[in-house]
């Protein structure tokens, strides 16, 4: 097996618990990979000052990716490589989300934009990426200018319908997939976590098949494809846990540092 050079981590359900924080078995685990010479970054569906507070603590050197992995910025939070919703297609997305009269968000670079301050997911939100939403009345003025779309809805049936029907309205136009149960995020067309792998990969002068993965959703599928080790999270759900090389314990249960352990028992390191 080829030897891993890479590990790229989501955040949300994965390398965080459930009420968001960063245990010290996780922050141990990534030491141990830098101590053997292993590259680590994330990706995540957060706009990337949701990821701000990882940076340091997990020692991080290598460009982050944003917004699926369709925003890639350096440590310092400074953009490398941004790309943006066509505004046809956000609008088209705003459309399908009232339809569903499901709660909407909408993030620029450096904007989190809500009609409802007091949406039912919003707290949840502030707490995960610890910045506040603008309020607005129109989000119009911002179509140009969108890096994701997230529809939030505590019925995770409905978001899956929505989800389906997203999926057929924006066709080629833009990804639309869950990040979480109750989150529809809408990003860019042609950018994913799998492109973010191999945009790491290539800059990092190694194949696609010397990274590893981890991820517990939907939206870390792309990179599962992409990597040569993928490893899912005791948390995730069966269809996802089927297609990954490895299954961890949950995110509640230092599932992370697990995959950790898989992966260096991989290279050899005891």
């Amino acid at each position: 097996m080829t030897r891993i050079a890479l590990v790229v981590s989501d955040v949300d359900g994965t390398l965080l618990t459930k009420d968001k924080t960063l245990t010290e078995g996780a922050k141990g685990a990534v030491r141990r990979l830098h101590e053997a010479g292993i590259g680590f970054t994330i990706t995540s569906s957060r706009p990337a000052i949701g990821m701000r507070f990882l940076i340091e603590p997990l020692a991080i050197t290598l460009p982050v990716g944003a917004f699926n992995g369709s925003y890639i910025v350096d440590p310092q939070l400074k953009p490398i490589e941004q790309h943006l919703i066509p505004a046809s297609a956000a609008q088209r997305s705003l459309d399908v989300l009232n339809e569903f009269g499901i709660d909407i968000w909408l993030f620029t670079s450096d904007l989190w934009l809500t009609r409802h301050g007091d949406g039912e997911y919003v707290p949840h939100e502030i707490r995960a990426i610890r910045a506040d939403p603008t309020v607005v009345d129109d989000f119009a003025p911002y179509l140009t200018a969108a890096c994701k779309i997230v529809g939030s809805s505590a019925d995770a049936a409905l978001l899956q319908r929505c989800e389906v029907t997203m999926q057929q309205a924006l066709g080629a136009q833009a990804t639309a997939v869950r990040s979480q149960s109750y989150y529809l995020d809408v990003t860019p067309p042609g950018y994913d976590k799998g492109t973010f792998v191999r945009a790491m990969a290539k800059r990092q002068g190694i194949s696609t098949d010397a990274v590893a993965t981890i991820g517990d959703m939907q939206n870390d599928l792309a990179m599962f494809k992409t990597s040569g080790v993928s490893i899912a999270m005791g948390n995730a759900t069966a269809n996802i846990k089927k297609l990954a090389t490895h299954v961890t314990t949950s995110n509640e249960d230092e599932g992370f540092a697990g995959a950790v352990d898989i992966i260096l028992k991989n290279n050899g390191v005891n």
